[in-house]
């Protein structure tokens, strides 16, 4: 599918434009998947530094969509989504955010990403 890219073979997809965006976000919402999106800039150090436990995270929670927002490359996505700092991690079910926190928290990310994955049941299927 064009509009995306796979990091490293993990799960994490990279939107890549605000159709992409759009289009991940239908798709999730059509499939009734909750979906977590890690907001990050490379010239942010501490959203770097989440990107290997943000993949361990995909890899552990199959049923969740994990997306990676660069800032700066999707400035319209960040911007509809009030993102003011890096990096922040949004957890989302139906297209509507229904989880915030900002800053590089590994502990309080996967404890809250646990809670919301235990509510769902149905993979996240990439077409």
């Amino acid at each position: 599918m064009e509009g995306h890219e796979q990091l490293n073979k993990s799960r994490v997809v990279k939107v890549d434009s605000e159709e992409s965006w759009e289009l991940f976000v239908t798709q999730a919402n059509n499939q009734d998947c909750p979906v977590v999106v890690h907001f990050t800039a490379a010239w942010c150090m501490p959203s770097v530094a989440m990107n290997p436990f943000f993949e361990e995270l995909a890899s552990s929670y199959q049923y969740i969509l994990f997306l990676l927002v660069d800032v700066d490359d999707v400035k319209e996505v960040a911007s509809k989504m009030e993102i003011k700092a890096m990096p922040t991690f949004l957890l989302m079910r139906a297209g509507v955010q229904v989880d915030k926190l900002v800053g590089a928290n590994p502990e309080e990310i996967r404890k809250r990403i646990d809670g919301f994955a235990h509510s769902n049941t149905r993979p996240y299927i990439l077409s």
